[in-house]
């Protein structure tokens, strides 16, 4: 099948689109990639959909603001597949598929028995209608109906992505949060959540009025690791827990180095980013052999640099495979999308801690 996925992060800063040609199984084929940047009023209408959504978990009904960000978060991901029709020179009827992630405004992970909750909001009957195409959609929910943690995802396209690389390997995504996954020999495959990726560093840098992220690392650059704070922030229960595990992009922020200086808390956050990884690497079965970086994350030379000499080994970008870092996670759910119309899993015990491998997604059709 020939599919778009869609995937915008926690970062808020816009919508990557990717065309892959799958079985669900195995890649065929990339077509082109673009990335949609937000514009203000998109992010301001998301922004307020996140902020609304950490009181919604405690209250009844979805606040007022999420039917406005879902509609606005729509409308750029028509355009973001227009976009890569264009670049392809394909129409709507080439196109068997769309896989939309929507928007994630809340993740709240099981927590010792008691079941969790997500929520990616976006319009997808309106995309469908708008596009003339089927959209696959809340791919999430029904892991997290069964038990599990409804994060990673990505582990099913990670896997056909290193079918032929040697074993173990680790793909590591940095994005708003960081999360692995780990590949064995046979159908050895454990992911997880490793704690904050750059969403804390990126609002440190907001917050501080220095632009939206840290730029190549070079506000990290002149500032000094606070090893102490690092250590203590290490304590947090989540690194002590067993994966399969998750987190919220939130439960990890720019507060953590609230009175320090700009460069110090950048490269603070830098330097925990890395440290929370490399504490990850001590649940896996085996030291991988390679690991290799996706997610905005490898675009930092500071932060790349703190993950090789906390891990004590190379890390190398995934275009160093020939993957596409930008596009890989749109990739990955075109490829989910495909997974889902042919009743495959999605997630696996070792993924998200399901119970059993389940295949979730909802299919809308334009009406």
């Amino acid at each position: 099948m020939r599919a778009i996925g869609l995937m915008s992060g926690t970062s808020l800063d816009g919508m990557d689109a990717a065309l892959i040609e799958t079985d669900g199984e195995h890649i065929a084929h990339h077509g082109p990639a673009q990335t949609l940047p937000f514009d203000a009023t998109t992010k301001a209408l998301l922004q307020s959909a996140v902020d609304d959504a950490l009181n919604w978990q405690f209250t009844g009904a979805p606040p007022d603001s999420f039917a406005p960000a879902a509609e606005a978060l729509a409308k750029v991901a028509q355009n973001a597949v227009e976009a890569v029709m264009a670049a392809a020179g394909l129409g709507q009827k080439d196109i068997d598929l769309v896989g939309f992630h929507g928007q994630t405004v809340l993740h709240t992970p099981p927590v010792n028995g008691a079941p969790g909750k997500t929520c990616q909001i976006g319009d997808a009957q309106a995309l469908a209608n708008a596009l003339g195409i089927a959209v696959v959609h809340n791919f999430r929910e029904d892991d997290m109906a069964a038990g599990g943690h409804g994060a990673p995802l990505a582990p099913a396209y990670h896997r056909a992505l290193a079918a032929d690389l040697p074993k173990p390997v680790m793909i590591l995504n940095l994005g708003g949060v960081g999360n692995l996954t780990w590949l064995g020999e046979g159908d050895q495959i454990l992911a997880f959540d490793t704690g904050p990726g750059n969403g804390p560093l990126d609002a440190w840098v907001q917050e501080n009025g220095a632009g939206e992220m840290d730029r190549d690392g070079k506000i990290a650059a002149r500032g000094q690791v606070d090893e102490a704070r690092i250590a203590s922030l290490l304590k947090a229960d989540f690194f002590a827990l067993k994966p399969p595990k998750s987190v919220d992009r939130w439960d990890f922020d720019a507060s953590v180095v609230n009175g320090m200086k700009l460069e110090d808390g950048a490269a603070t956050l830098s330097a925990f980013c890395a440290q929370s990884v490399a504490r990850a690497l001590d649940w896996l079965p085996q030291r991988p052999r390679s690991i290799l970086v996706c997610g905005g994350g490898r675009h930092n030379p500071v932060l790349m640099r703190h993950l090789a000499e906390a891990i004590g080994m190379p890390v190398a970008p995934v275009e160093d495979q020939g993957w596409r870092g930008d596009a890989l996670e749109a990739e990955a759910f075109g490829f989910l999308a495909v997974r889902h119309m042919r009743a495959l899993p999605l997630s696996w015990p070792g993924t998200t801690g399901v119970g059993t491998p389940i295949c979730g997604g909802k299919l809308v059709k334009p009406q």
